[in-house]
C-alpha cells in the first residue's frame, strides 16, 4: 500500500489475534455469537492482500445482500484511497497487484461458477450456512503455482445446513479418506472475548443470557450439541448411545431400510419385553443396485428378522419392467413389509421413541437405544433441521443427512409388539424321583428341582 496512506487495523482481542496467526490449511473461528468474527475476517483479508503482492483472495457469504452489508460497505469506507473497488468484478484491487473478490453461494449450483478458478486464500464467512458439497467444491479452487501457502479460513456458529460437516472436521475431529488432522484447527470465540461489543452494547449480552435453553447453549456458550432449528433436540449421546451387548434370542428383530441408488441405509433393531428398541447394526453404503443391496443385507444378517420394513415408494412399479423395487428385493430373497409414508407422523413417532424418561434409579434413559456400531445414525439424527416451508417436517437438505433417519422413521411409525418371554419347558420325572420329592423336606425338594428341572 502507498507509504503516505495509513490503514487502521484496530486492536484484536486474544482470540482474534490467534486467528490472525493461525497457519494450518483450514482454520475455523467461532462457536458463540458476538465473538467478532466478521471484523476478524475483514481485517485478516486486507492484511494478507497488503502484505503479499499479487495474491488472489475470495471472500464468501451465502447470499450477496449479507456480503454487501457485512463486508463490502464497511471496506468501501476503510479502504478509501488504499484499494479501488470494481463493481463489475465485485472486487477490491490493491496497488501491489493483490485482489480481494466477493462471492456468494445461495444455492448448491452457485458454487459451480468458481470451478476452474484459482485462489491463494478463501474465506467462508458463516460456514455452517454452506453445504458440504459447496465446501468440498471450493477446496478444489485452493491452488496455484506461486509460493504463497494456500489457506481456507472459516467462521461459524452452531446450526445451519453445514452444522454436521463443520462439527465433524473442527469439533469432533473425525476424518475420512485423505483428510489429515494436522490440516485443521479450531479457534473458539465467545461474546465474552469481544470487549468492544461488551463495552458499547451491553444489552446484546443480556439478550443472549435471556434466550431459551437450547438457543442460549448454542449462541452464548457455543455448544455444538445444541443449535437453533435442530429437529431432534431430544437426542443425546449420553442418553441414547449404549454399550453393546448380546441380543437375547427371544427378542423380536426388525430390519428397517431406506433405499435409493445414492444410498442404502439399513438398520437392525431388537425389541424387548418392555417394548424398548435397540438399534444394534448398521449398513450404510452408496451406489448399490438392488441385487447388491439384498446380498449385502443378507450377508450381515445371521439372524432371521421378524419383519423387514420399507417405505411405500419402493412398491411403485417401473414402466419398463412392470416390477417394483419391492418385487426385485423379493426376487433376491428379501420380503419387504410396507410401512407408513406419513412423514410428520413418522417424525413424531421417532421423537416419542427418543423422549428422555427416568429409570428406577432416577437416571435419564429412553425407549430407544443405539449401539456405537451405528455411527451414521448417531451422526445424522442430531444434525437434522426443521423444514422452514412445512411445519413439523424435517428439512430434506442436505440430502445425505436424511437416509439413516428415514430408515429409523419407518420402524418407529410402524406398530411393534413386545417380545414374548420364552416359555419354560417342563421336566418329565420318573416315578422314583416323584417319590423322593414327596418324601423330602423343602431343602430337598429345591435340590431335586435344581438337579432334574422343574416339572411344574
Amino acid at each position: 500500500m502507498p507509504s503516505d496512506l495509513c490503514w487502521e487495523l484496530g486492536r484484536p482481542n486474544p482470540r482474534q489475534a490467534e486467528f490472525f496467526r493461525a497457519q494450518t490449511r483450514f482454520v475455523a473461528y467461532g462457536g458463540a455469537r458476538g465473538g467478532g468474527k466478521s471484523w476478524a475476517v475483514r481485517k485478516k483479508a486486507v492484511l494478507l492482500a497488503a502484505a503479499h503482492a499479487g495474491i488472489r483472495i475470495l471472500l464468501l457469504r451465502r447470499t450477496f445482500p449479507e456480503l454487501r452489508e457485512n463486508h463490502i460497505l464497511p471496506l468501501l469506507t476503510e479502504l478509501k484511497g488504499i484499494a479501488s473497488y470494481k463493481e463489475t468484478e465485485k472486487a477490491f484491487r490493491f496497488a501491489n497487484g493483490s485482489r480481494l473478490r466477493f462471492g456468494y453461494c445461495d444455492s448448491e449450483s452457485d458454487v459451480l461458477q468458481y470451478q476452474g478458478q484459482e485462489y491463494d486464500v478463501i474465506f467462508m464467512d458463516e460456514a455452517t450456512q454452506f453445504t458440504q458439497y459447496q465446501f468440498s467444491t471450493l477446496t478444489a479452487c485452493l491452488r496455484g503455482v506461486n509460493a504463497y501457502p494456500k489457506r481456507m479460513y472459516l467462521t461459524c456458529n452452531p446450526g445451519g445446513v453445514g452444522h454436521d460437516w463443520v462439527k465433524r472436521l473442527f469439533i469432533d475431529r473425525e476424518y475420512h479418506g485423505r483428510e489429515r488432522p494436522e490440516d485443521y484447527s479450531f479457534i473458539p470465540a465467545r461474546v465474552y472475548d469481544n470487549e468492544a461489543l461488551l463495552k458499547n452494547d451491553a444489552g446484546y449480552l443480556t439478550m443472549l443470557e435471556g434466550l431459551p435453553s437450547d438457543l442460549r447453549r448454542a449462541w452464548l456458550d457455543g455448544d455444538w450439541n445444541a443449535f437453533s432449528g435442530q429437529y431432534f433436540r431430544e437426542f443425546s449421546k449420553e442418553i441414547h448411545v449404549t454399550e453393546p451387548f448380546d441380543i437375547p434370542a427371544h427378542w423380536r428383530i426388525y430390519l428397517t431400510l431406506d433405499y435409493g441408488l445414492d444410498m442404502l441405509a439399513c438398520y437392525w433393531i431388537a425389541v424387548d419385553e418392555q417394548q424398548r428398541g435397540y438399534v444394534f447394526r448398521e449398513l450404510y453404503e452408496q451406489d448399490l443396485i438392488i441385487s447388491e443391496a439384498a446380498r449385502a443385507i443378507l450377508e450381515r444378517s445371521p439372524e432371521k428378522p421378524d419383519m423387514i420394513l420399507a417405505p411405500p415408494d419402493l412398491w411403485n412399479r417401473r414402466q419398463e419392467s412392470g416390477k417394483s423395487v419391492a418385487d426385485l428385493f423379493e426376487e433376491n430373497g428379501l420380503l419387504l413389509t410396507k410401512t407408513s409414508n406419513d412423514r410428520i407422523a413418522g417424525w413424531m413417532a421417532v421423537k416419542e421413541w427418543l423422549y428422555p424418561t427416568r429409570d428406577e434409579t432416577g437416571r435419564q434413559t429412553s425407549r430407544l437405544k443405539i449401539f456405537p456400531q451405528c455411527p451414521n445414525l448417531i451422526r445424522t439424527l442430531p444434525a437434522l433441521q426443521y423444514d422452514p416451508q412445512r411445519r413439523g417436517d424435517v428439512a430434506t437438505t442436505p440430502h445425505e443427512l436424511t437416509h439413516a433417519p428415514d430408515a429409523l422413521r419407518g420402524f418407529c411409525v410402524y406398530w411393534t409388539t413386545a417380545a414374548a418371554a420364552p416359555k419354560r419347558k417342563k421336566a418329565v420325572w420318573p416315578e422314583d424321583i416323584w417319590e423322593d420329592y414327596h418324601n423330602a423336606d423343602e431343602a430337598g425338594r429345591d435340590y431335586l428341582i435344581a438337579k432334574y428341572g422343574s416339572p411344574f
